[in-house]
């Protein structure tokens, strides 16, 4: 095995280390929590990854999204991520996808994800990410982030948790509370560090995981919530 990935062992074993080796992840938006979850999964050991983001940086981005520095506002996302893959780990089988995932392009994009991560800023593209998702047959890891506030849930094709999360035809058309809130620069980290323990979780089909469940988390009063959705699959 490469040394690299010794300080996995023994949390992981060998064997495990080499399974994620063979898999697949889509990330899904390289802002706060994309640029994270793929730092994330290329140190761990997935061995490809699909970044997608049809955005380029501005100044704004620079409070909280590791992607980003003062001499990459006006790049690519997508093309940022694959010069920061290129340095971290070589070996990795990056596709950057410079586009903006939706329901016409998504099934064709991201066909050949194990898993794909919801690292998007709307509602309307978080529920047509749980569609591709289903279309392709793998599971979702939906996160979200806003201010002291994150939530994090897994979903597997068929369950549609994210129509129980956001229930509210009202709220379905916007940036949801991230817009009033804003994003601070430890909430993304937090947040995406869960969602890359979920997927490896899935891939690996080991420990609990947030399937028809989402976790709420509180960072300014410490509270984290667990509500139960739906209702599991067999």
């Amino acid at each position: 095995m490469q040394a690299r990935y010794a300080r996995n062992l023994e949390t992981l074993s060998e064997e495990e280390v080499a399974f994620l080796g063979g898999k697949t992840v889509a990330v899904v938006g390289l802002g706060g929590l994309g640029g994270y979850l793929v730092e994330y999964l290329a140190r761990l050991g997935v061995g490809g990854i699909m970044a997608a983001d049809g955005d380029r940086f501005d100044e704004s981005n620079l409070n909280r999204q590791l992607l980003s520095d003062a001499i990459s506002v006006g790049e690519g996302k997508a093309e940022a991520a694959r010069r920061r893959m290129a340095l971290v780990n070589p070996q990795l089988r990056f596709v950057s996808i410079p586009s903006r995932i939706d329901s016409e392009n998504g099934v064709e994009l991201l066909r050949g994800a194990d898993i794909i991560m919801d690292a998007v800023d709307t509602i309307p593209a978080r529920l047509a990410l749980q569609e591709i998702a289903e279309d392709l047959g793998v599971p979702l890891v939906h996160g979200a982030v806003a201010g002291w506030y994150g939530q994090v849930a897994t979903i597997f094709p068929g369950d549609r948790t994210l129509d129980e999360i956001y229930r509210n035809p009202a709220a379905r058309g916007g940036r949801g509370i991230e817009e009033r809130l804003g994003n601070l620069s430890f909430g993304p980290a937090i947040v995406a560090g869960l969602q890359a323990a979920e997927a490896v979780k899935v891939l690996l089909d080991r420990g609990a995981t947030l399937r028809n469940g989402l976790l709420v988390i509180d960072l300014l009063d410490y509270e984290f919530d667990l509500i139960e959705l739906g209702k599991q699959g067999a």
